[in-house]
């Protein structure tokens, strides 16, 4: 029903984002002008707009919002509700996957509106400020020696302090390869930057399982990796039970899992050592603070993924800010759907944080002008008349 006292969803725009896409390390490649990322406008008649992002494709996001546009319509600016709402309402055409990513994005341009309205950074509307600034990991690909070396060197000239190699080549020809990557990389940073290792066990027909990924935790612990990431397929609970009981180095999953209820078998059965949800597709900041405090609750540490765009990093830092302990956000880098569509770009300190923006809403404001470089033809509006 059309909200006539306070402010409602009058339009939804979805924006493909193409030109600049990061490689994501899948065995086909990739294409600078696939879409892999999509932004979401949510906007009141009144003309405030908030910002969300997908990571998925902008035809999927499309068919989703879609399907959802009858339910939120004309609805209020409540951003749990009404997310909460739409996956209630769509369980048979949806309950997980590309709908639950559609309603990622919404569930985050909400609560920036909310913000906005409120006046206050979602931090706050979360629950309060535990923290002002936080530390990013960047989020690179392993290459061949040389060609990390020449990386990670790159990465740390820009002030980082800790950094995630992922997926391919590790993994994918022989143990001493893996063990010679993960050495050059720590000769490569020294002793006091933070390396985590993700072996892409999501990848299509992941080869391994537990007894490869508990001879490569051994390894990676002589390494002083702070955690083993995706080292088997999405699906195998039970021997990331076992391998997490083991292993001598943490380990991290949780990217691909959409919905809250689907986080609570790993946390409750100890699955991981670090859960690692992704807010532009497990259904948004809403859901991502119920299983940041889940976890609290089960002693498990939270560090959000994000392989995407500004507005999921400003999400991000949002979340971190919010919670009890929080110790890194996943920054992908180079990025130019991170460095190059903000007003203000996110600028590390001389001890290698990140400052959350204290601004209302997300805290960060897209450049009209730098976005529609990215920006595909396809741009869809749904409008409430």
């Amino acid at each position: 029903m059309r909200q006539t006292h306070r402010p409602y969803i009058e339009r939804v725009t979805v924006i493909p984002l193409v030109g600049a896409t990061v490689d994501g390390g899948w065995p086909q490649g990739h294409a600078a002008g696939e879409n892999l990322h999509t932004l979401i406008e949510v906007s009141t008649r009144d003309g405030r707009v908030g910002v969300g992002s997908c990571f998925t494709s902008a035809a999927l996001v499309n068919g989703a919002v879609e399907l959802l546009w009858p339910l939120l319509k004309g609805e209020a600016i409540e951003p749990e509700r009404v997310s909460e709402k739409l996956r209630q309402s769509s369980f048979w055409q949806g309950r997980g996957g590309a709908v639950e990513h559609a309603i990622s994005g919404i569930d985050i341009a909400l609560w920036d509106l909310f913000g906005k309205i409120s006046d206050q950074p979602i931090s706050r509307l979360l629950g309060g400020n535990y923290r002002s600034r936080v530390r990013p990991y960047a989020s690179i690909l392993f290459d061949e020696p040389d060609r990390l070396r020449d990386h990670l060197r790159s990465v740390v000239e820009r002030g980082f302090q800790a950094i995630k190699m992922g997926w391919r080549p590790f993994g994918r020809r022989s143990r001493a390869f893996d063990e010679l990557l993960v050495r050059t990389a720590r000769e490569t940073v020294g002793p006091d930057i933070d390396l985590m290792v993700d072996a892409g066990g999501s990848e299509q027909f992941w080869p391994h399982r537990l007894s490869w990924a508990r001879e490569t935790a051994k390894m990676l612990a002589n390494y002083n990796i702070v955690w083993f990431e995706e080292p088997l397929a999405p699906d195998d609970i039970e021997g990331y039970i076992e391998l997490t009981r083991v292993s001598p180095v943490p380990i991290a999953a949780g990217e691909v899992l959409t919905r809250r209820q689907s986080f609570l078998p790993w946390l409750a059965r100890r699955a991981v050592d670090f859960i690692q949800p992704d807010s532009t597709k497990n259904g948004g900041l809403s859901e991502s603070r119920r299983i940041a405090w889940t976890a609290q609750d089960y002693h498990i540490h939270f560090v959000s993924h994000g392989w995407n765009t500004a507005i999921g990093v400003a999400a991000d830092l949002q979340l971190a800010a919010a919670l009890p302990t929080a110790h890194y956000v996943e920054y992908l880098t180079p990025c130019a759907y991170i460095d190059d569509v903000t007003v203000e770009p996110f600028v590390l300190d001389g001890e290698g944080y990140l400052q959350i923006p204290d601004r209302p809403g997300l805290g960060v404001t897209l450049d009209p002008d730098k976005i529609v470089r990215f920006q595909g033809s396809e741009v869809k509006t749904f409008t409430y008349r």
